[in-house]
C-alpha cells in the first residue's frame, strides 16, 4: 500500500468548514427567532464557500479539479461491476462523485432562494427586495419546504454512505478528509499541497468573501 496526498489542505478545510455551516443553518433555521440572524450569517458563509470550491475545482490539488470527477456514464457502470480503474477510485468514486455534485447544487439552489425569500413576518433576504413577488414567493416556499427536505436527505444519505464504506468496505474516507492521505494499491498523481497553494486558496477564499459581501451589498 502507498500512502497519496489526495486532499491538498483548502479542499480538507472547505470540506469541514461547510459540514459546520450547514449543521448550523439547519440547526437555525429550525430554532427561529433571533437564531436567523446566524441562519442568515451561516447562509453567507456557505456561498463563500460554494465560491471558492467552484474556483478551486479549477486551481486546486489533482483531486480536487472538476476535470478529475469521473462522472461519465461509463465509470458509473464500471464501479457497478468493480471494474473501476485505481484513477476513478483514488478522489471521489464515480458514485461519490455524482453525489458531491447533487450536494452542490442543492446547497446553491439553498442559498439562492434564501437570498430572495420573505416570511413576511421578520425575516427577509437581502435581495428580495430586488426579485419580481412571483420569484420571492416561490422562492421562500421551496427554501423551507422541499429545499430543506433534500439538504436534510442528502446529508443523512452521505453520513450513511461514510458509514458504509468504513464499515463493510474498509474505507476510512473521514480520516482521509481529516490528514489529507489515502492508502492506495497502486501509486497515483498526488495532489500539490504546498505553502504556495495555500496562498493562493487563500486569496481565492478572500476573493469570494468579497463578491458575496458585494452581492448581498446590492439589496441594500
Amino acid at each position: 500500500m502507498y500512502s497519496i496526498r489526495i486532499w491538498d489542505l483548502p479542499t480538507r478545510v472547505f470540506h469541514w468548514a461547510l459540514v459546520a455551516c450547514v449543521v448550523g443553518l439547519v440547526i437555525t433555521g429550525n430554532v427561529g427567532g433571533n437564531a436567523m440572524q446566524w441562519h442568515f450569517r451561516f447562509g453567507y458563509a456557505v456561498l463563500t464557500l460554494l465560491l471558492f470550491r467552484l474556483a478551486w475545482g479549477l486551481l486546486g490539488g489533482h483531486w480536487s479539479r472538476w476535470s478529475q470527477l469521473p462522472l461519465g456514464p461509463r465509470a458509473v457502470v464500471a464501479y457497478f461491476q468493480g471494474k473501476s480503474t485505481p484513477d476513478q477510485l483514488a478522489g471521489h468514486n464515480p458514485l461519490g462523485s455524482w453525489s458531491v455534485l447533487a450536494f452542490l447544487l442543492v446547497l446553491a439552489l439553498q442559498v439562492s432562494t434564501g437570498l430572495i425569500s420573505d416570511d413576511e413576518i421578520a425575516n427577509m433576504g437581502p435581495l428580495a427586495v430586488l426579485a419580481p413577488s412571483h420569484w420571492v414567493s416561490w422562492a421562500s416556499s421551496w427554501h423551507k419546504n422541499w429545499g430543506k427536505l433534500a439538504l436534510i436527505l442528502l446529508v443523512l444519505t452521505h453520513v450513511l454512505a461514510l458509514a458504509w464504506y468504513r464499515w463493510k468496505k474498509n474505507q476510512k474516507l473521514v480520516s482521509a478528509m481529516v490528514h489529507g492521505d489515502k492508502s492506495l494499491p497502486e501509486v497515483v498523481v498526488p495532489s500539490t499541497d504546498t505553502g504556495k497553494t495555500r496562498g493562493l486558496a487563500l486569496v481565492v477564499f478572500v476573493l469570494a468573501a468579497l463578491a458575496v459581501f458585494a452581492l448581498i451589498s446590492l439589496g441594500q
